[in-house]
């Protein structure tokens, strides 16, 4: 008998034949949010469970699907699993890095440069027919070529966003991260080390891609939030809970900040309703990673893994990603 595994979200349709090709799939093709209880449910029986950054998966989940034995997702970020939990149960656990991190670097960008000049302002201006003639200082924000870039977490995406302002637009980049990088990538980057504090004092233009942690839970809050010019701008791409979107909502509405751009919430899909109210703020909704390519690339890799953790195709027993592979040894 085939082992069973789960699809707990809507996926691209060739994913889900190529784990049909070894497995016994159940697919949730009409994208419904499953609360805790009903995951759990369709999960009895199951071997394998494929999901995205969005299905908690915690100790009682565990002990309630005794057959489980690998969890792999599509995301980059897995705050939604307890890893240690699936350890201490010998379950595989895998994410789906490196295929985002140019795809994710780009929107990263491209929201910190609508941020700073006012894109997102403008369009509502416009839309709303108030557009009836040009003035010096219509909707003037701040240039990003050689403004000075900061970049709070300096893994892959922030090493290609300090690349892409370094190379592309002349920038002066400081960084801020747990460990120094070697001094070869600093002179590649053209990065500078800097105290937290003295990055969010000097940045121009400060974005956020540390992960998410409880250590790194409310970095940016108010405290960090009035060290910054008032001049500069916050773009978060990184995990919701990493800034304080209450004291965000009210420094912008204070002016204590120009703007910020945020493609990542407390609590999201729900946004912390201070910054619906306030017109300096670029919203997205979470699709830092959302180009075709790259979400096909993220949701192969998980089906990679998921094939490789239940000893099938020419990887059998070597996820290609796997967080936890000593489990591996254990089996």
């Amino acid at each position: 008998m085939r082992p069973k595994v789960l699809v707990a979200r809507a996926v691209f349709a060739d994913a889900v034949e190529r784990l049909r090709e070894h497995f016994e799939v159940e697919s949730n093709d009409a994208d419904e949010i499953w609360h805790q209880a009903e995951l759990i449910r369709r999960l009895q029986g199951k071997a394998g469970l494929f999901i995205t950054g969005t299905q908690l998966i915690d100790a009682d989940l565990l002990a309630s699907c005794p057959l489980l034995r690998a969890i792999c997702s599509m995301a980059v970020g897995y705050n939604n699993v307890d890893l240690p939990a699936c350890t201490a149960r010998g379950v595989l656990v895998s994410n789906a890095p490196d295929v985002l991190t140019e795809t994710t670097a780009d929107f990263g960008f491209a929201l910190m440069m609508a941020t700073a000049r006012r894109i997102s302002e403008g369009e509502r201006f416009l839309r709303s027919g108030r557009w009836v003639k040009w003035s010096y200082d219509l909707f003037a924000g701040a240039d990003i070529h050689g403004a000075t870039l900061g970049v709070f977490g300096m893994g892959r995406i922030g090493q290609a966003i300090a690349r892409r302002g370094a190379l592309g637009f002349g920038m002066r980049v400081l960084y801020h991260n747990r460990s120094r990088l070697s001094p070869d990538i600093e002179s590649t980057l053209g990065a500078t080390h800097v105290t937290k504090q003295q990055l969010l004092r000097d940045s121009d233009h400060l974005v956020i891609v540390v992960p998410y942690s409880p250590a790194s839970h409310h970095a940016i809050g108010a405290p960090e939030l009035a060290l910054m010019k008032p001049t500069a701008t916050l773009t978060n791409i990184a995990r919701g809970g990493v800034v304080d979107d209450a004291a965000l909502a009210q420094a912008l509405r204070d002016k204590r900040i120009a703007a910020a751009g945020l493609d990542v919430f407390e609590g999201e899909p729900a946004v912390h309703p201070g910054l619906l109210e306030v017109p300096n703020v670029v919203l997205t909704p979470h699709i830092a990673s959302a180009s075709i390519p790259t979400r096909r690339a993220m949701a192969h890799l998980a089906v990679d893994n998921l094939i490789a953790a239940l000893g099938a195709g020419p990887s059998a027993g070597r996820p290609p990603t796997a967080l936890n592979p000593e489990v591996l040894a254990q089996r």
